[in-house]
């Protein structure tokens, strides 16, 4: 038995407000629900989409290129590494990266318990969609360019850790490729409000929990972030298992540490009644990427 912990939490910062203020802010508020989680028993957490600062996509400016950090050389990597080490937890730690001036990338670090830096996931599906209010929507395309290192699974001291970043969640073939690299637990943190894919947030991570056979850890955060007002983010982070049962979830509105049991046992047991992996007709598939 594995605890898993999700964090959720609200932007407390204006986005008007410089850069600097917001990660300050949301590092010092992050450090303390970690240390929550820890309290409570967890020994994988994850935090939400580039979890120190708003989600800032809902506008387009150069000014939020400054929230870039190198991935692992960057101080908040560093500060989590740190952390990692003294907690003894594995950290999934999503940050705005930057490989070169120009090369922007929505990463997530992955830190082992003994502070170790493991790797990274870089979210591979970018959206451009208008949404809320004119001139509001989530205009990635402009802050991030496309995932180029794969599917990575990271084989921490507690389980096998893959990652999936917001929107990649609607798109399943990545997520069986996770599935295909041995992870046991696939963490999606987001940044998604009220209205339009409100109704899949827990449809679609379950089935994918389900047609691959590991958990699911689903992060979102909560609250309004002025000045845009884009919408609601809704929170209601969730931990699911293999037979797409829910075991924690989240509450709509306030920072949270959601904590909750990954058995993996019941892996193995779902896994040899649903046998997907054997079944499976890839040689069929060709298709499917040719299209």
């Amino acid at each position: 038995m594995i605890r898993i912990g999700l964090i959720q939490a609200h932007n407390d910062v204006d986005g008007s407000r410089p850069v600097e203020e917001h990660k300050k802010v949301a590092i010092e508020k992050h450090e303390r629900l970690i240390r929550e989680a820890k309290q409570k028993g967890a020994q994988v957490v994850c935090l939400q989409e580039i979890f120190y600062g708003p989600y800032f996509c809902t506008e387009q400016t150069t000014k939020w290129y400054g929230a870039t950090e190198y991935i692992p050389d960057g101080p908040t990597t560093k500060l989590m590494q740190k952390l990692a080490k003294e907690l003894g937890i594995v950290l999934v730690v999503p940050i705005y990266e930057i490989e070169a001036p120009g090369f922007y990338y929505n990463t997530a670090a992955v830190i082992d318990a003994d502070g170790r830096y493991l790797g990274k996931y870089r979210k591979h599906h970018i959206p451009q969609v208008q949404a809320g209010p004119a001139g509001c929507g989530f205009w990635e395309k402009y802050y991030f360019r496309p995932g180029n290192l794969g599917f990575p699974v990271f084989d921490t001291a507690f389980a096998k850790v893959g990652v999936y970043i917001c929107y990649d969640r609607h798109f399943p073939e990545g997520a069986r490729i996770l599935g295909l690299n041995g992870a046991e637990i696939v963490f999606n943190p987001s940044a998604t409000v009220a209205g339009l894919s409100e109704y899949l947030w827990k449809l679609e991570q379950p089935a994918h929990a389900v047609a691959n056979g590991y958990y699911v850890g689903a992060i979102n955060r909560v609250g309004f972030e002025p000045p845009w007002n884009m919408g609601e983010f809704y929170g209601q982070s969730y931990l699911v298992d293999p037979r797409g049962q829910f075991v924690a979830i989240g509450s709509r509105d306030k920072d949270e540490v959601v904590v909750g049991d990954m058995d993996r046992d019941l892996i193995r047991q779902v896994r040899d009644t649903w046998q997907f992996y054997r079944d499976r007709r890839p040689e069929a598939y060709e298709e499917m990427v040719t299209l």
